[in-house]
């Protein structure tokens, strides 16, 4: 049941190979395939900054009644943050969207992340 909402939604966003991969417990969609989702949902997205410092970010992604957060916090290794990147306000703007466009569309509740969301889900 659950494969078959999964494949019906990846067939209606017309996710290919590239788009989708698989993570040890999880499906994860990649950057690409979360902007095919947002472009052929048409969803706009509002980003409201809740606090930004050199190394942590924390940003607000809002569309319609639905919001959720992002965050990032620069480390020097993955036990001290969830970043290396020094682009903290972009991974924090980059994870609240990428929830956003999973939850809005259905994905999230089956268990399908973003590969932004963490850098655990990074393809291999």
């Amino acid at each position: 049941m659950k494969r078959d909402k999964i494949a019906a939604l990846y067939a209606k966003y017309e996710l290919e190979k590239e788009d989708v991969f698989k993570h040890q417990h999880y499906l994860i969609i990649t950057r690409s395939g979360i902007e095919k989702i947002q472009g052929r949902e048409k969803i706009d997205i509002n980003f409201d900054v809740i606090k930004c410092e050199p190394n942590f970010c924390v940003v607000k992604a809002t569309s319609g009644a639905l919001q959720t957060f992002g965050s990032a916090i620069k480390g020097a290794t993955f036990k001290d943050g969830n970043t290396n990147s020094w682009y903290v306000m972009e991974m924090a703007e980059k994870r609240a969207l990428s929830r956003l466009v999973l939850k809005l569309t259905g994905f999230y509740e089956l268990g399908v992340f973003g590969e932004d969301e963490s850098e655990d889900f990074k393809r291999g």
